[in-house]
């Protein structure tokens, strides 16, 4: 998976990983895709969400240990 752009949002509870995977999408051209490092279990409800509301595709969730990892094409 070829990421253009990595955020840490780790140690941060909502809303401010969707507030940091925002701008982060706005650096970013149409198709690129940005990885998001959180810890907030929260974040797996959050971010399915906040790719339907946005209409960007979110491509990838997994569980690391207590990290939670979202990957999001920009539409």
């Amino acid at each position: 998976m070829d990421v253009a752009k990595e955020v840490d949002a780790r140690g941060l509870n909502c809303p401010l990983p969707i507030l940091k995977a925002k701008k982060g999408l706005a650096e970013l051209q149409s198709g690129q895709l940005l990885r998001v490092l959180c810890t907030d279990a929260g974040s797996v409800r959050d971010f399915q969400a906040f790719a339907r509301q946005t209409g960007n595709d979110l491509v990838d969730q997994q569980a690391v240990g207590d990290e939670f990892i979202h990957v999001l094409r920009r539409r």
